[in-house]
C-alpha cells in the first residue's frame, strides 16, 4: 500500500514517474530517449547536470529519481532520467509562454488532495517531503507545472480527435499481441560513420541467415507443410544464434526474445509498428528507433477481440497524449539550447 501511494504520488515529480518505469521496463525500452553522453553523477546536489534554455536542472534532481531505484541500475537509469527531466522543462516553458495560468487556489486544492491521500495511507506529511527531498515550495511549484499539463491535455484530447484516433487504429487497443526476437546494434553517440557500419552489419546479418536457411532447406523433404515447418524452425534458430553473438540488447541472452507485447505502450513506436507489420517468421528490414538498429523476427501473433471506443477510451486517450508529448518535445527540441554540465 506504501509503495501504491509513492507511485501515484510520484505522477507529479520526473525522476519518480521515469524511476518505476526503468525498474518495469522490457528488452527494448518504452517511451524514454536516451541522452546521447552524460557525465557521471556527481556527489554534490547542487551540481548544475543541464541548462536548458537557461534554465538549470540540479543534480539533486536526478540522485532523488536515482534513490528509487538499486545502485546497479543508477549508470543505465541517468541518461533517461535527465533526457526526461529536459523533456519537462521544454514544455513547460512553452506552456507557460501560451499564457496557461494556474491559479493559487487550484495549487493549493490539488496539495490538500495530496494530503488527503496520505493521510488514508497513515503516512506523516513531513516524512513524505522528506523521502521526496522536497520543501512544500518546491512541491508547490512542481504541482503547478503538474495542473498546467492537465489543462492542456484536457484541451487538446478532444472527443472527435480520440475517437479518429481509435478509428484508424484499432488494433493498438483490442488486446492484438505479438512475440518476437530482435538484434540490436547501437553506435555510439550515432557517428555516421558508425551508423553506416551497424546497417551494413544487419543486412550481413539478415543475408547470412537466409543462406543458412535457404542451405538447409536443400536437405529438407516433404509436403508443402513439413517444409514450411522446417523453414520456420531454421529461421529462429539461426536468428537465435545471431543475437545471441552480436545484439546489444539484455535479450540477447534468451537469444533475442523479448516475449509478447501490445501495439501500443510497451515498446517504442518505430520498433512496434515494424512488428506488428511482419508475417510470421519474416524478419523486418532494418528499423530505427532512439535505441539504435534493429532486425525483428516476428514469431507468433494473437487476434484482437471486437471492441467498442467507450470501453477503451481511457487507453485511447493514454496514446493520444503520448504521441502528442512527443511531437512536441521534438519541435521544442529542435529549437532550444540545452547545455549539459556548467
Amino acid at each position: 500500500m506504501r509503495q501504491s501511494l509513492r507511485l501515484r504520488l510520484s505522477a507529479l515529480f520526473a525522476g519518480c514517474v521515469l524511476s518505476a518505469a526503468v525498474l518495469a521496463q522490457p528488452p527494448v525500452p518504452a517511451r524514454t530517449t536516451a541522452t546521447e553522453r552524460v557525465p557521471a553523477p556527481a556527489a554534490n546536489a547542487k551540481t548544475v547536470a543541464a541548462t536548458v534554455n537557461g534554465e538549470v536542472i540540479l543534480e539533486g534532481a536526478i540522485q532523488r529519481a536515482l534513490r528509487r531505484l538499486p545502485p546497479d541500475r543508477h549508470a543505465e537509469a541517468r541518461a533517461p532520467i535527465l533526457n526526461l527531466l529536459v523533456e519537462n522543462v521544454l514544455i513547460e516553458q512553452y506552456l507557460q509562454q501560451t499564457g496557461l495560468q494556474v491559479a493559487p487556489a487550484e495549487v493549493d486544492k490539488k496539495l490538500e488532495e495530496m494530503k488527503g491521500e496520505i493521510k488514508k495511507e497513515k503516512l506523516d506529511y513531513a516524512n513524505v517531503l522528506k523521502d521526496m527531498d522536497m520543501d512544500e515550495v518546491a512541491l508547490k511549484k512542481e504541482l503547478a507545472a503538474f495542473i498546467r499539463w492537465e489543462k492542456y491535455c484536457d484541451a487538446q484530447a478532444s472527443d472527435k480527435a480520440l475517437r479518429e484516433l481509435f478509428a484508424a487504429n484499432k488494433e493498438m487497443f483490442d488486446g492484438s499481441a505479438v512475440r518476437v526476437r530482435h538484434i540490436l546494434l547501437s553506435p555510439h553517440g550515432r557517428d555516421a560513420k558508425k551508423v553506416q557500419e551497424a546497417k551494413a552489419t544487419l543486412t550481413s546479418i539478415k543475408a547470412a541467415i537466409e543462406a543458412e536457411v535457404a542451405g538447409a532447406m536443400t536437405k529438407v523433404s516433404g509436403d508443402a507443410l513439413t517444409r514450411e515447418k522446417a523453414r520456420c524452425k531454421l529461421v529462429e534458430d539461426a536468428f537465435a544464434a545471431q543475437a545471441k553473438a552480436k545484439s546489444a540488447c539484455p535479450s540477447k541472452q534468451q537469444g533475442g526474445d523479448v516475449g509478447w507485447f501490445d501495439r501500443s505502450g510497451m515498446m517504442v513506436e518505430p520498433f512496434s509498428k515494424a512488428a506488428f507489420a511482419l508475417r510470421p517468421f519474416q524478419i523486418s528490414d532494418i528499423v530505427e528507433s532512439q535505441f539504435g538498429y534493429h532486425l525483428i523476427l516476428l514469431l507468433d501473433r494473437k487476434p484482437g477481440k471486437d471492441i467498442k471506443f467507450e470501453d477503451v477510451k481511457a487507453n485511447v486517450k493514454d496514446v493520444y497524449l503520448d504521441r502528442m508529448r512527443e511531437t512536441l518535445v521534438q519541435g521544442l527540441r529542435a529549437r532550444a539550447k540545452i547545455v549539459q554540465g556548467r
